[in-house]
């Protein structure tokens, strides 16, 4: 449980799980449910376009107090990538696109989702566009910054 109070569905697990294992999911987004005290898998894909991850986090909708709007999101994305000399690697990327309300409910049950999650690799947290392009985030992660 989160210091908001918030806990983590069991399929948010097992289906991170199934990404870890290769079983052709690409990425996985969650949410926080209607009532705010859950993180749910909203969505997984096997979608391997970057540009089609980042459009679904970027356009997500959330109601919040009677407003309709953009919403934050947590993701995990299955990233792979060649480092300068050739070698291949894997990272499980966590992001969290946080641009609207409910901000502090969604940066304050981010660690729980990710104590329950084994096997992160790099975190993202994005606040803008920029911080979410691929260029950046590989850039970034092949140097172990994030």
């Amino acid at each position: 449980m989160s210091k908001s109070g918030v806990t983590v569905s069991p399929e948010c697990i097992s289906t991170f799980n199934d990404l870890k294992l290769g079983k052709s999911i690409k990425y996985i987004i969650y949410k926080l449910s209607d009532d705010y005290k859950e993180i749910v898998v909203e969505e997984t894909s096997t979608d391997a376009e970057w540009e089609n991850f980042q459009n679904k986090i970027m356009n997500a909708k959330a109601s919040y107090k009677g407003k309709e709007g953009k919403g934050p999101r947590y993701a995990v994305y299955d990233f792979q990538y060649e480092l300068e000399g050739g070698e291949g690697t894997r990272s499980f990327v966590a992001d969290s696109w946080v641009n609207e309300q409910p901000r502090m409910t969604y940066a304050s049950s981010k660690e729980a989702l990710k104590n329950a999650l084994n096997g992160l690799g790099a975190e993202v947290q994005a606040n803008n566009e920029d911080e979410i392009e691929y260029s950046t985030i590989l850039k970034d992660i092949s140097r172990g910054k994030r």
